[in-house]
């Protein structure tokens, strides 16, 4: 851009040329965004001042805001619960969970406790009755754990869930019973006698040892108790659960054991037995009917010889249930146990979290451990325990990683001028944007918006790299203040010119984390939520508090004190610097090494001034060469030799140069004649008085001159900007962007627990094993309200055939039949219905009385005869003119709720066995045969059932894939049911977790999107450019697609959490565009270089970010969780890397191609006397030493800024450059004043 040389490069006798009444003239249609700009910078501009007037005011009262909000985080709520973080907030898994619980409590029936047992040598068949003896040590030493509480001791028999415990009119029976009762416990044992042994209960009868399910023969009992008491109803009971022998009549696994029974198989041949062959099939529970487990819950691993006999598996699986806390508290509520120490839920939880914890503790010691097996324990309260864990701010990273950021922010902002560093100002601001991220997350603890793991473990050090950028953007920024800036506008000038940058980056952050917010997980929204109210609070603080911090800096080194050591003065540091012979000295006061000095000059001397007081040096060009230079503002450094002489008619030094000197352009052109190889100005050269005081001129160490900006300057923007490097950019990141595109199609869905807990921990050999041998998951098919169960039976058991029938459905073996109440019920009804039908025919039933018949047929009998009617309830007639269940086995419509009523009350195994969990809840109802009366007939009918289920197994789900199928299926058979009325849905741990993954890629996708336009917006009302928000957005799609690529290659799923880290690369990577974009937009002159100065002033504050925020995360590296280092540390370090390289190389090269034109042009009129230049002469422009010089004169060697003419821009009026002025040797000093002009830097620029 054509300027007029400064002053003080002039001749005395030198005219300026007359300026135009505007000397930036808007390009194009370009003056409203100007004036925009110009308004918000003002405003910028005046709260800057406001600040720097009220400094210590502001820092104190924002201190004093962001600490009060920081004790918010005294009532941070940390949450755990799986459920609560993972299940999709307002989604049909969400309604369908709420709907749940709103029926049934928020409870589960029961937790599971699970033992797995594996070789160490991999591949090892563990069907031997050596491993099984192992599996018995471990399971007998973990069905033992005692646990004292409350004064109290907490065994398994206490706590333990027991299925289906019948209600029994004999006291002695029913107590009996209830002692003996056993635990339900899923284990392979359970084939063999030794099963007995997981069984703690014991019970005592006169003239008999304690009766445990070791010695104890159901069938032998009754006998021997039925001349004392009337039992049949009891035994039929048994006889419909196939109870038999129990655990007696099974084979020994050790038949050498004392204590092997006489009835068991093996006892007198004392073989071992065939492991394989016994377990083939599954195993039993004490009731062959109801208490079936299946191979699949009790071996992994398994291989079949081809017709489908086991022959060896690897692994086997043990599982203990235990009572929900509801349901021990209610258990022994009002119990003589429990009375004296105020029993409670929240105990009762206590006591099922302790013997959890040792039970896992004991199964994993109790193996030796050079044993061939290896035990895996694990239980719910140890995925709470992780859970916690993770959740668990560690306070020694926190720390850490703050002390590392100070030391970097102090380190990178010293300078060796003790005057112009500003290592203090790096630490206050680390330090500020500590208290910001603690008063964003206090206030959001205020708000309720709950912690979790990624709270805890990553936003802290996400928060302090994002918020130091800014930091280090004002600080870079401070000391550059334009020439003649006075001191008390030097906070408003630092906003004026950064204010919209940091405002650009804050928003967009912002709006970010709030799309982020749109993917429906409630643990990553409340992190997305967080995040941006963090940023928010980051942005006021590098807004309003940072600046006063800048402005308390600012006096500091207007008296010269040191920095961090602020009570010492610079003055007591700095030795004298002699002049050397035949040098001037420029400043008489002191040196000592600076860096930076400025750029004005001081005002006109007085006449009363003394000549060596202060100095004046003018540097004369005696001659412009013959050869103009068609390029634009170009800062280049010139050794030139000047004389002095004091003269003392006007009390003035003046230094001019010999009369035969010629300007020599450098010797190499980097960026095709359009950016010389700076190194300075007249700054280095004059110092200016801030205020009154005048300043030390220091020298520098050379070491000390190089500098991120020096680098951007010197070397990487002559090397970037070249043609053949703007090539070799655009060609890699195309390869970039094509390998991400191949990397894209590589990433999986998903996100498996064992990703998320520690490798090598027991926890995660447990999880990796069982994700390996038994991926096995229960899940429920619900049955809702609102449609009539008597009239839709058909339609019941067609979606139960549909659902049996999907691919991932274990089905049951042949033999047994559905186990869904549905079925069970009916069978029951065909049961009793057999029996009446045998008793009506032998005549033990009539029409008036069923004393005589069977207790079955007794019940059929009441039954029959129900007629659904208030009015008329009875109709005895009915007996012999319809059945319980009909031709086509359905149930008929007005028998459907008395019978479901007879059959809760009458069989509690069949309904245990079910996991039917009717609510409402049927009428408790107890059947004696011997009372007819007509209150004992009329049996109450069940409440319309709001709430039913079938139980389920869905087994080979390895992949989310597998996942996503099986959910699919569900949902179709129940979108197929839903057609013909019946209102069914799943439910499981597959669909609360796995449901997610049917959307999230929409999700995905629609979040950047919405996300891409909105930075575009943002960009464009800020920038008030739409073309250069284009590119913006441009480059931080590229971004997005590569990191998304990148991912692929590492392996890293896809799953909510990448999700959002993808959706807040858009606002994170707006960090490393946005400045660099605007500081192109706001410089003059070709595209080249403005990308150039964009660069020089950029590249620090950009680099320094991107180090800052790689130093936050650094922290990372160092957790306990791989998932935290994998999920979160490394792909945040890939996409700072990504956007330190897409805004430092791609997007300057796109600039400098594509950019918008400048927003200014600069324009001066010269005077008509202004010749046109000669022709240009071989040889270039080059200075000359005179032979003859003036004896008063002596030498200097000093930089000068030279102007050049940029080509002309469509519109703009040019002027010819000036013939080379004549003077007289000797400058007069009326001239020095004869203008305001001052020197420029070597970028200008508009804003």
């Amino acid at each position: 851009m054509a300027r007029p040389p400064p002053l003080q490069e002039l001749p005395p006798v030198y005219t300026p040329p007359a300026r135009a009444a505007s000397p930036q003239i808007p390009a194009g249609s370009l003056k409203a965004p100007l004036w925009l700009r110009a308004y918000f910078q003002g405003l910028l501009f005046s709260l800057g001042c406001g600040i720097q007037r009220h400094c210590g005011k502001v820092l104190f009262l924002g201190l004093l805001a962001f600490g009060a909000l920081a004790l918010g985080l005294r009532v941070a709520i940390i949450e755990t619960d799986l459920e609560q973080l993972w299940v999709e907030v307002g989604s049909r898994v969400s309604q369908e969970l709420h709907y749940t619980k709103e029926k049934l409590g928020e409870e589960a029936a029961y937790t599971s406790q699970m033992l797995i047992q594996t070789p160490h040598q991999e591949g090892e068949n563990i069907l031997t009755p050596e491993a099984l003896g192992l599996h018995l040590q471990a399971a007998l030493a973990a069905s033992k754990v005692q646990v004292s509480l409350y004064g109290k001791s907490w065994d398994l028999n206490k706590i333990c869930y027991k299925s289906g415990i019948p209600l029994i009119e004999n006291g002695m029976i029913e107590r009996m019973i209830e002692k003996l009762f056993p635990c339900v416990i899923l284990t392979p044992l359970d084939c063999f006698w030794e099963g007995a042994k997981l069984q703690g209960g014991s019970a005592y009868l006169p003239g008999r040892p304690d009766i445990q399910w070791t010695n104890l023969d159901p069938e032998q009992l009754l006998k021997e108790l039925g001349p004392f008491a009337s039992l049949e109803g009891f035994r039929e009971l048994l006889d419909k659960a196939q109870v038999g022998q129990a655990y007696v009549a099974r084979p020994c696994l050790h038949p050498d054991d004392l204590h092997c029974p006489p009835t068991a198989p093996n006892h007198h041949s004392k073989q071992a037995p065939n492991v394989a062959q016994e377990l083939s099939g599954g195993c039993h529970g004490f009731s062959h009917k109801f208490m079936h487990w299946q191979e699949e819950l009790l071996l992994g691993g398994m291989a079949r010889d081809p017709q489908g006999q086991l022959l060896r598996a690897e692994a086997l699986q043990s599982t203990f249930l235990l009572m929900s806390p509801r349901q021990l508290y209610e258990h022994f509520r009002g119990d003589y146990q429990t009375h004296d120490i105020g029993w409670s839920e929240e105990q009762a939880s206590t006591v099922l979290r302790a013997w959890q914890r040792r039970f896992v503790q004991l199964a994993q010691e109790v193996l030796p451990q050079n044993s061939s097996q290896q035990i895996h324990a694990f239980s719910s309260t140890t995925l709470d325990d992780i859970l916690h864990a993770f959740s668990e701010v560690s306070a020694a990273r926190v720390v850490g990683g703050y002390l590392l950021m100070l030391a970097y922010a102090c380190v990178t902002m010293l300078r060796w001028d003790c005057a112009q560093s500003q290592g203090a100002v790096g630490l206050a601001g680390v330090l500020l944007v500590a208290l910001a991220v603690a008063s964003g997350l206090g206030l959001c603890a205020l708000l309720g918006i709950t912690f979790n793991a990624a709270t805890t473990q990553v936003l802290p050090f996400l928060a302090l790299g994002i918020g130091v950028d800014d930091i280090f953007l004002l600080a870079h920024a401070f000391p550059e203040a334009p020439p003649g800036t006075p001191l008390q506008e030097r906070t408003g000038e630092c906003l004026r010119r950064t204010g919209i940058s940091v405002a650009l980056t804050s928003i967009n952050h912002m709006v970010a984390f709030f799309m982020a917010a749109l993917v429906p997980i409630p643990a990553l929204r409340a992190f997305s939520l967080q995040a941006a109210i963090v940023v928010g609070c980051n942005f006021a603080a590098v807004m309003l508090v940072f600046p006063a911090v800048l402005s308390l800096d600012l006096h500091r080194r207007h008296y010269q004190r040191l920095d961090v050591l602020c009570c010492f003065s610079r003055y007591h540091l700095c030795l004298p610097t002699p002049t050397p012979p035949g040098l001037i000295s420029l400043d008489p006061i002191t040196s000592c090494p600076l860096t930076s000095i400025s750029t004005n000059l001081p005002p006109p001397l007085s006449a009363s001034s003394s000549p060596c007081s202060a100095r004046v040096i003018q540097i004369l060009p005696q001659e412009l060469g013959d050869r103009t230079v068609p390029v634009g503002i170009a800062h280049l450094t010139a050794t030139v030799q000047a004389f002095a002489h004091c003269e003392a008619s006007s009390q003035h030094v003046v230094t001019i140069l010999p009369p035969r000197a010629h300007l020599v352009p450098p010797p190499s052109d980097p960026l095709g004649s359009e950016l010389f190889s700076p190194g300075g100005s007249t700054r280095d050269l004059l110092g200016q008085e801030e205020g009154t005081r005048q300043k030390a001129t220091c020298n520098s160490l050379p070491c000390a001159r190089w500098n991120l900006a020096h680098f951007a300057r010197y070397h990487f923007a002559p090397l970037l900007l070249q043609s053949h490097s703007k090539a070799l950019v655009l060609v890699l990141f195309g390869a970039l962007l094509g390998l991400s595109l191949y990397g894209a199609t590589l990433v999986q869905d998903g996100l498996a627990l064992t990703d998320v807990v520690p490798r090598g921990t027991k926890e995660h050999a447990f999880l990796s094993a069982q994700l390996r041998y038994f991926s096995l998951y229960e899940v429920a098919l619900v049955t809702q309200g609102g449609f009539d169960y008597a009239h839709s039976q058909r339609a019941l058991f067609d979606l139960h055939q549909r659902f049996s029938s999907l691919k991932a459905v274990l089905p049951p073996p042949a033999t047994q039949a559905p186990r869904t109440w549905l079925h069970y019920y009916r069978n029951w009804l065909q049961g009793i219905q057999a029996a009446f039908d045998q008793d009506w025919a032998s005549g033990r039933i009539t029409h008036h009385s069923c004393r005589n018949g069977s207790e079955d047929g007794a019940l059929a009998y009441k039954l029959l005869i129900q007629t659904g009617d208030a009015q008329e309830p009875l109709d005895f007639n009915q007996l012999t003119t319809r059945k319980l269940v009909d031709k086509e086995g359905l149930i008929p419509p007005e028998l459907f709720y008395v019978g479901l009523t007879v059959w809760v009350s009458s069989d509690p195994l069949g309904l245990a066995a079910s996991q039917a969990n009717f609510y409402p809840p049927p009428p408790e109802w107890l059947h004696d045969k011997y009372d007819t009366t007509g209150e004992n007939l009329r049996i109450p009918a069940a409440q319309p059932l709001e709430f039913a289920q079938f139980p389920f197994l869905l087994h080979g789900l390895q992949e989310t894939a597998d996942f996503v199928e099986a959910i699919e299926g569900a949902r179709a058979a129940c979108a197929e049911a839903g057609r013909a009325g019946v209102h069914a849905y799943p439910s499981g741990s597959p669909f609360l977790f796995w449901e997610q993954y049917l959307g999230l890629r929409r999700y995905f996708l629609l979040a950047v999107c919405i996300l891409l336009v909105c930075t575009f917006l943002v960009c464009a009302l800020l920038l008030l450019n739409p073309w250069t928000a284009g590119l913006i957005v441009l480059v931080l799609a590229m971004m997005t697609v590569e990191l998304f690529g990148i991912m692929g290659f590492l392996g890293i799923k896809l799953s909510a959490i990448p999700v959002v880290i993808l959706v807040a690369s858009v606002g994170i990577g707006v960090e490393f565009t946005v400045h660099v974009a605007l500081g192109f937009l706001t410089t003059q002159g070709s595209r080249n270089l403005r990308a150039a100065c964009a660069l020089e002033h950029t590249f620090a504050p950009v680099t320094d970010g991107a180090v800052s925020t790689l130093l936050g995360l650094l922290m990372l590296a160092g957790s306990n969780f791989d998932f935290i280092i994998r999920y979160f540390f490394v792909v945040l370090t890939v996409l700072t890397l990504l956007g330190l390289l897409h805004g430092l190389m791609l997007l300057p090269v796109l600039l400098s191609i594509l950019g918008p034109p400048p927003e200014v042009v600069q324009i001066y009129k010269e005077s008509p006397e202004v010749l046109s230049p000669p022709a240009p002469r071989e040889g270039g422009l080059r200075w000359g030493l005179s032979s003859s010089l003036p004896q008063s004169f002596a030498r200097v060697t000093t930089s000068m800024t030279v102007a050049l003419h940029p080509p002309p821009l469509p519109g703009a009026y040019v002027h010819p450059a000036s013939d080379e002025p004549t003077w007289p040797p000797v400058a007069t000093p009326a001239a020095s004043s004869s203008s305001n002009l001052s020197s420029r830097g070597p970028c200008p620029a508009t804003g």
